[in-house]
């Protein structure tokens, strides 16, 4: 093999590299990509400006509403009482309808599968109109 052939054959390989990888070429493609980058960061700015509400003011924040385990179905317990599902309000309404009204919260601990800590937190919820 000719080495001559074999160094001119590197130089055109060597100088097609260089052309490619010219920054003149990629310096628009890179500030391109750049900028699309920042834009994935840092967000469109219609996100950003519903990312920077104010806090609420405790004004704005939902009441606590009530439920009164003498008189709610078992739809509305299980709705309004944390850690208890239909099954349990059910429960509730039954042991309710068997031994009349509840005339305390902690009366609820005698319902199969209400404990204390259901009780706990749910105290603030619950009335006994």
């Amino acid at each position: 093999m000719n080495h001559s052939n074999l160094i001119q054959s590197n130089t055109r390989a060597a100088l097609a590299a260089r052309e490619v990888l010219s920054f003149k070429r990629w310096a628009g493609a890179v500030a391109l990509l750049l900028m699309l980058l920042l834009v994935a960061l840092a967000g469109s700015p219609t996100a950003l400006a519903q990312q920077q509400k104010p806090v609420a003011a405790a004004a704005d924040k939902p009441a606590v509403t009530t439920v009164n385990i003498n008189s709610a179905d078992a739809q509305t317990l299980a709705a309004k009482l944390k850690g208890v599902g239909e099954t349990r309000a059910a429960e509730i309404v039954r042991h309710r309808e068997t031994y009349g009204p509840f005339a305390s919260a902690e009366e609820l601990t005698e319902v199969k599968g209400i404990g204390q800590s259901t009780l706990d937190m749910n105290r603030d919820v619950i009335t006994l109109e």
